[in-house]
């Protein structure tokens, strides 16, 4: 049976089996792909990754400067200078931090370590050659590596890329997400599902090119699928097995439904598909509509398509934990379970609430979640598990 058929028959009879999460995996993976490179000005790079390595244009600092305030002097001139053995400096010049060296002179005395009473300054203190001097490419050499491919820019590489003289940079740019929140209103959630898609994917490196909320109309999903100019979509809604949930056939309209039910819960009404359009193929993601449903199909789905299409890798984003369970973690054989759970006062974990809760409050209220494989039937209480935390 072709997907589009399986789409339609498990419409009003419920899904008589779902692909493991491990095979949508290996669909996204295999069918991602890196927008093209590009080159933008270095003020528009800030989080996106580079497309090759950056090479400096120079010397940097360009010359042998000063690394603090201070006099910059020819370090013998205070040789045996103390504070009981005032030695008068012929030649001391005041510099401040960054500032070039002058000429004749290897070493910067603090102001502290100089007596400026007198007609001439003089030192308390002895320095030696280098002393608070930058030294001329002391960070990097001309033509020497700066910056390795794929690295994701930070604030601070920017500086550092702007001081070396560069002006544009070759980037892979931001994904163009686009976000359908198919079915209309239905308890508020088209407005908590749109703020919520949006802010993950800009967390995972995408660009939210257009967020629209549609009726649950299977010929209008199927044109905003196949509409060109985005680089992933991201479906939330009408997802399921009921008259309807127009998503998954409208997908097979406008492309193909490649897996369409997922082992895993919360979100496990979720699908994978390609929608043809001008600009070639685009992956589409189907989420459920049921908030909770939804995050928990993006982190585990959606998210990973996003972030392998920024150029950044696929794992999960979240900085991870080890705990020790306070409760026991339910879950059946057969389906993975994406447990929100809390800390206690001792420092353990404690679920809030079950995977099959609806609604983002349990989310809120929750410190991370703990991913129960489907090959389990639980994990005991004083077990050794791995929270992702969400902060």
């Amino acid at each position: 049976m072709s997907a589009a058929s399986a789409a339609f028959d498990v419409r009003g009879r419920g899904f008589a089996r779902r692909a493991p999460l491990s095979l949508a995996w290996d669909w996204i993976d295999g069918r991602i792909l890196q927008p093209a490179a590009c080159r933008l000005a270095l003020a528009d790079c800030a989080g996106l990754r580079l497309a090759g390595a950056v090479a400096a244009d120079g010397d940097w600092p360009p010359a042998d400067r000063a690394a603090a305030d201070g006099y910059a002097v020819a370090a013998a001139d205070t040789l045996g200078a103390g504070s009981y053995n005032p030695v008068p400096l012929m030649a001391a010049v005041p510099v401040s931090a960054g500032e070039p060296m002058p000429p004749g002179c290897d070493a910067v005395i603090p102001f502290e370590a100089v007596q400026a009473d007198g007609l001439l300054p003089e030192a308390v203190d002895a320095v030696a050659p280098g002393c608070g001097v930058e030294r001329r490419g002391a960070w990097m050499r001309a033509g020497g590596p700066l910056l390795p491919a794929g690295r994701r820019l930070r604030p601070a590489d920017l500086g550092l890329l702007a001081a070396a003289g560069h002006r544009t940079l070759p980037v892979l740019p931001a994904p163009r997400v686009r976000i359908l929140l198919a079915g209309g209103p239905r308890d508020g959630a088209p407005e908590q599902l749109g703020a919520m898609l949006a802010a993950l994917a800009v967390r995972d490196g995408g660009r939210v090119e257009s967020l629209e909320a549609l009726p649950a109309d299977r010929a209008a999903l199927a044109l905003a699928y196949a509409r060109p100019g985005a680089d992933l979509i991201l479906s939330a809604g009408r997802t399921g097995c009921g008259p309807d949930d127009v998503a998954p056939p409208a997908l097979a309209d406008a492309g193909s439904l490649d897996l369409h039910g997922i082992a895993m819960r919360p979100g496990g009404s979720a699908g994978l598909g390609l929608a043809a359009g001008e600009e070639g193929s685009v992956p589409v993601l189907l989420l459920p509509g049921e908030p909770m449903a939804a995050l928990a199909a993006y982190e585990l789905l959606a998210g990973r398509a996003v972030r392998l299409c920024a150029g950044r890798p696929a794992g999960l984003p979240h900085a991870t934990a080890d705990a020790v369970t306070a409760r026991k973690l339910v879950s059946e054989i057969g389906c993975l379970d994406l447990h929100r759970v809390r800390l206690d006062g001792d420092g353990r974990i404690e679920p809030v609430g079950s995977p099959g809760w609806p609604g983002l409050a349990a989310a809120a209220r929750a410190d991370g979640f703990v991913l129960v494989p489907a090959e389990s039937e639980g994990v005991p209480d004083g077990a050794a598990v791995t929270m992702y935390r969400f902060d």
